[in-house]
């Protein structure tokens, strides 16, 4: 994560969550939620994955009563050894640790797995944590394509789990307000809807030749599935997700968590069709294989859908004051503008007048990762569906891999739902596609 990033997310408002704010905080700065010890209560959890988000999900599930961390995963010794220390320091009990997450899954007594690893992970590990019975939070995008995502909901179907997306707007309570406000008519009929990313970081990102792996750090393992490749730093930690084999850059970062609240917002699914244009426009000499600019176009039949995202051109269209991502649906009446800061609605004139009554400007005022991960526990208790379930996950997930794909095709591509490809484009539809290296393989349902 860039120098920009974490000033941006330091400098958010204090009752909006940032990955990179959560995870530089030390559990020995966070008040531990009170527990009873009670075995019959206690949820038992595992991480896997222990930098950034991955962390921020288990600081978050901590600070729930009766709650404990028994075990934790991840390729790099070092910083597994850091974590554990910091958990037994602050709770009394030292987690078990391991480099392969299918050890972790054989751990007695462990009853829910969160996932925090690159996206390229994710499919292999929610699978395997279906088929061992655990209950899982998983981050965001759920997959690395959508041939991964439709097998990640069958295999959670077929195993009956608990699995909750980290797409926490879903429990956001200042998210939820203004889509309530949008669901109640006042803003008219929506026939085009707005989603952005236009940020401030993305500079600086050099070239840099191959080098060894870290002391300590499995580079073999952390590639996985994933092919071949000698470490390069620019491929590792955050900036993963500006290469293709790992992410799909800015589209399923930042854009998963917007595009989510539109097909929320709007009740849909499956795009009818979409092509983009883009590229590395403003940094075409950088490491990132992603595009630093791209508009995308959606058909979704009753309304079109525009993504937009923007490398160091921070800005929130329709909200000031604040370069964040966000959506705005325009209605015939009004705007409603929404990012994790704040929403609005901005009255549409006609002759003078306005088609409705102003609203004043409404901020966040909770934490909606907090909110999330203590839905995810409830639902554990409960057997009850999470706030984000794993078909919402998956939805979110396609509709930004098929943006993707319409870029690195040039194509307008025609999305058939049920048949899962496009319309008579076999080119496209190999993108639609997982590809492992071995020895990996994808798992069957």
């Amino acid at each position: 994560m860039t120098t920009d990033r974490r000033r941006f997310l330091k400098n958010l408002s204090k009752t909006t969550i940032g990955a990179a704010t959560i995870a530089a905080t030390p559990l020995t700065g966070i008040q531990a939620a009170s527990t009873s010890n009670t075995a019959a209560n206690v949820v038992n959890v595992g991480l896997i994955g222990v930098r950034g988000m991955g962390w921020a999900d288990l600081h978050s599930f901590l600070k729930n009563a009766d709650t404990k961390c028994i075990a934790l995963c991840d390729v790099d010794a070092d910083l597994l050894a850091q974590r554990a220390a910091e958990i037994e320091k602050k709770f009394g009990n030292k987690p078990q640790t391991f480099s392969d997450h299918r050890e972790l899954l054989k751990v007695k007594d462990l009853q829910a797995v969160m996932i925090g690893t690159p996206d390229h992970w994710h499919c292999l590990q929610v699978c395997d944590a279906c088929a061992a019975g655990k209950d899982i939070y998983v981050e965001k995008p759920i997959s690395l394509n959508p041939e991964e995502a439709d097998l990640m909901v069958k295999m959670v179907r077929k195993h009956n789990r608990i699995v909750q997306v980290g797409q926490w707007q879903r429990s956001d309570r200042h998210w939820i307000d203004a889509l309530k406000e949008l669901k109640s008519g006042s803003i008219g009929k929506v026939r085009q809807v707005k989603a952005w990313a236009d940020v401030n970081y993305g500079r600086d990102f050099a070239i840099v030749p191959d080098t060894e792996a870290p002391k300590g750090v499995d580079y073999d393992r952390w590639l996985g599935p994933a092919p071949k490749r000698p470490f390069n730093k620019n491929r590792f930690h955050g900036s993963f997700r500006y290469f293709w084999d790992y992410a799909g850059g800015l589209m399923t970062d930042w854009g998963v968590h917007m595009l989510d609240m539109v097909l929320a917002g709007m009740n849909a699914k499956n795009p009818k069709s979409v092509m983009a244009i883009g590229g590395k426009l403003a940094f075409p000499n950088d490491a990132a294989e992603t595009p630093d600019t791209l508009t995308t176009v959606y058909d979704f039949g009753d309304f079109s859908l525009v993504w937009e995202q923007f490398m160091a051109m921070g800005t929130s269209p329709y909200l000031e004051d604040v370069s964040e991502p966000g959506v705005a649906f325009i209605g015939e009446k009004g705007i409603l503008a929404i990012n994790r800061v704040h929403w609005k609605i901005i009255p549409l004139e006609d002759n003078g007048r306005y088609l409705m009554n102003p609203m004043p400007t409404r901020r966040s005022w909770d934490s909606g990762l907090d909110a999330h991960t203590k839905n995810w526990l409830e639902c554990i208790r409960d057997r009850k569906d999470p706030n984000c379930t794993i078909e919402m996950g998956r939805d979110t997930a396609v509709v930004a891999q098929l943006g993707n794909i319409a870029y690195r095709t040039g194509k307008k591509l025609d999305w058939d739902a049920d048949k899962r490809q496009f319309k008579n484009d076999a080119e496209s539809n190999k993108l639609l596609k997982a590809n492992y290296r071995a020895p990996w393989e994808l798992p069957k349902v």
